[in-house]
């Protein structure tokens, strides 16, 4: 099938536990290939937010976030090609959540499988229907809304279970259009990609890969010995070497199938026929999926030994969303009559466009003789102080350094970020000045 031009695909990934070899094979591999596609403009975001709802645990869930982002740019997911970031580093996501709560329904809500579920357990304990429900499980298919209409994605890669979700975004996008459009389509209505054939992997059980069924082969965790002694657990039948096997319905050859080509796959079958002992089949196994893993575990061990280039790499990706998504903001803020109260006085057209205010760097020398330089906002206020230099030339050459590569070379300046200011603000402020050294 021809994939569409300029088509906008949105991929979330909830953070509250670590990556399997299963989630690899199953969501990380098929959408970093798929990320590549001509014609495809992709969104990867790390839903922290929806995260919250899961797990009230503090360290987990910012340890989650930390090896789940390692992992996917391990994996080989192009921030150059890919807007990679983290759903709460995003102020206008929550925003536009309020305002499509206001027109969401509440019968609407009432229907959604996960409270459902929720009620149904509820009603079978012979509990209050809502014992146990919070609002952010009630509501959080209108943040799920809000993350896919944010950036008006057209596709969303889901599992069946979460088509509803779509199609209640369809609905709420829908009602906003018609009520504050006058004619104008602020959303596109976005399309469930359900992942009918997504390489689903059986775990060492030949139950579905799952950490609720203890029955996981990590991916990165352990190392190499703790893939070996993972794999060593997989069950087989009790066929000694040199009997015949059959492969069919053999979780362990439906993992090597993942990994293995054409002819690696009919040969393992014929030796397993043959009488190939499962324990040797176990080592073939291990050495086909080290191949691959191998690589991608030393990237994630380097990326988890510097955590501020994954730092970086986000606050970059978040500076790329939200150059989309203020403007978008604005103009539904505008919709809806959340507006400025300044009389708006019509003025001949300039000759010349005035240029729209900038962030500024600025440099300075204290009572103390070290020389400094600061980041202000285009509206003034302070978003970056350095430490004090021994020569202006050092602080005027990280000045340079900040202006070229923006917030890549936020963790090695030597300066902090001011009292009250978001990373992402000053990322976006970074990425204001790249564009306009660009023009």
């Amino acid at each position: 099938m021809t994939q569409r031009p300029n088509q906008r695909v949105l991929t979330g990934i909830t953070t509250t536990g670590t990556l399997h070899l299963g989630n690899y094979v199953g969501a990380i591999r098929p959408a970093i290939a798929a990320s590549r596609e001509a014609g495809v403009e992709s969104f990867f975001f790390m839903a922290d937010y929806h995260a919250l709802i899961k797990c009230d645990d503090p360290e987990r869930i910012n340890r989650s976030r930390l090896e789940i982002a390692a992992t996917w740019l391990a994996a080989g997911l192009d921030t150059s090609r890919v807007t990679f970031y983290r759903q709460s580093d995003i102020p206008e996501i929550p925003e536009l959540t309020w305002l499509l709560t206001c027109v969401t329904s509440k019968g609407q809500m009432n229907r959604a499988h996960a409270y459902k579920a929720a009620t149904d357990a509820n009603a079978a304990a012979g509990e209050d229907l809502d014992a146990g429900v919070t609002m952010g499980l009630y509501s959080y298919p209108i943040l799920m809304a809000a993350d896919i209409l944010m950036f008006n994605a057209h596709r969303v890669p889901v599992g069946r279970d979460q088509v509803q979700h779509i199609e209640m975004a369809r609905d709420v996008a829908q009602r906003f259009n018609h009520l504050f459009g006058q004619g104008k389509e602020f959303f596109v209505l976005p399309e469930a990609n359900v992942e009918e054939d997504v390489a689903l992997l059986p775990g060492l059980d030949g139950r579905k890969m799952s950490k609720s069924y203890d029955n996981s082969i990590p991916l990165f965790e352990g190392g190499a010995k703790g893939l070996k002694e993972a794999i060593a657990r997989i069950v087989t039948d009790s066929k000694l070497p040199g009997e015949p096997k059959d492969p069919e319905g053999q979780a362990l050859v439906t993992i090597y199938d993942a990994f293995a080509t054409a002819a690696q796959r009919e040969k393992f079958r014929a030796d397993l026929r043959a009488g190939l002992a499962w324990g040797e089949a176990k080592q073939q196994l291990f050495d086909l999926i080290e191949a691959e893993i191998a690589p991608l575990r030393s990237r994630y061990e380097s990326l988890m030994a510097h955590p501020e280039r994954i730092e970086a790499t986000l606050m970059e990706g978040a500076a790329k969303a939200r150059a989309i998504a203020a403007p978008l903001l604005a103009e539904l803020r505008q919709a809806v009559g959340l507006r400025s109260f300044a009389a708006r006085v019509e003025a001949p057209a300039p000759v010349k466009a005035a240029k729209a205010a900038l962030p500024v760097f600025k440099q300075y020398r204290e009572a103390d003789g070290l020389f400094y330089f600061k980041l202000n906002g285009a509206d003034g206020h302070l978003l970056l102080q350095s430490q004090g230099f021994a020569g202006g030339r050092e602080a005027g050459q990280w000045v340079a350094r900040l202006k070229r590569e923006g917030a890549a070379a936020l963790a090695e300046a030597p300066l902090h970020v001011a009292e009250g200011v978001a990373a992402a603000d000053v990322a976006a402020a970074l990425a204001a000045l790249q564009a306009a050294e660009a023009a």
